[in-house]
């Protein structure tokens, strides 16, 4: 969840980062009693997020600074729609203004990708996810923008959720004698909250997976690695219902709709934060006095 208190972290860290010591240009520039108006305007379709990150861009430089955001995360818009103003001291604005634009038109890229993945498995019961493939320290504003997409969070850090990978396993069934050893011993020591989340990269990995199901304790999800769409459908098969099946790597647009067909129940996607295009969004200026 993104709450005030990460909102302005994050944005904070941004402002310092651009003006350590004040905006000289500005400064310098612009009289200290200037006013300005400025409208956000989008210069292509997408889909909205971002706006209270874009508004405590404007209001944590300057309080006076008032904005209004025109359209809500998650509104699809198009070439020319008005989606914020900004009034208040025209310094500020101008100060602000790059750090705005960089958050909204970065959360609006993903949430646009996001939207159009989403588009492609609406006709199946396939959810889409993110990754942890985020930009280091922007993790909540990028799986934020993913919500306004109308995807899903996938675990939001290593602390959230066990997920053994090859590495992991490999390790662990020499240590146990098999996976399925390993798996159990894992499932001993770990809280009865926790969840489980088991990847393969071949079928016939799955039988010690499986035998590690339905249980009390158990794994509940069964991630399906680099598989072909024939074994995507075998394994959907074999797994039968025991676990939530999730499919993973070679996820495009132009595959995710077979990849859903399918009939596994989450498709995670790394594309939607690490290979995003910023939108074009403009912020016009006007002095008022």
């Amino acid at each position: 969840m993104l709450t005030r208190h990460h909102i302005d972290t994050v944005v904070r860290a941004a402002l310092d980062e651009d003006a350590p010591w004040g905006d000289l240009t500005s400064e310098t520039l612009i009289p200290a009693d200037a006013v300005a108006t400025a409208e956000l305007r989008a210069r292509e379709s997408g889909v909205f997020s971002g706006g209270d990150v874009f508004a405590a861009a404007f209001v944590l430089t300057d309080p006076q600074i008032a904005v209004d955001l025109r359209i809500a995360d998650g509104d699809a818009f198009a070439p020319g729609d008005v989606l914020a103003s900004v009034s208040g001291p025209a310094r500020g604005i101008l100060t602000a203004e790059r750090i705005g634009l960089n958050f909204t038109q970065r959360m609006s890229g993903i949430a646009t990708l996001t939207a159009a993945y989403v588009a492609a498995v609406a006709h199946t019961s396939a959810r889409i996810a993110d990754t942890r493939k985020t930009t280091p320290g922007l993790r909540r504003v990028e799986r934020h923008a993913v919500r306004s997409g109308g995807g899903h969070n996938h675990r939001f850090s290593l602390s959230d959720a066990v997920m053994a990978k090859d590495n992991h396993l490999a390790v662990l069934a020499a240590r146990h004698g098999s996976v399925s050893a390993a798996l159990r011993h894992a499932l001993e020591v770990l809280p009865h909250t926790a969840h489980v989340e088991v990847e393969v990269d071949r079928l016939d990995q799955l039988d010690e997976v499986l035998a590690v199901t339905g249980g009390a304790r158990e794994v509940g999800t069964i991630m399906l690695d680099n598989f072909g769409l024939d074994d995507l459908r075998t394994g959907v098969t074999r797994i039968a219902g025991r676990a939530t099946v999730e499919a993973s790597g070679g996820v495009s647009l132009a595959t995710v709709g077979a990849i859903a067909e399918t009939g596994v129940d989450v498709i995670s996607v790394g594309a939607l934060t690490h290979s995003a295009r910023a939108l074009d969004l403009g912020l016009d200026v006007r002095l008022d006095g």
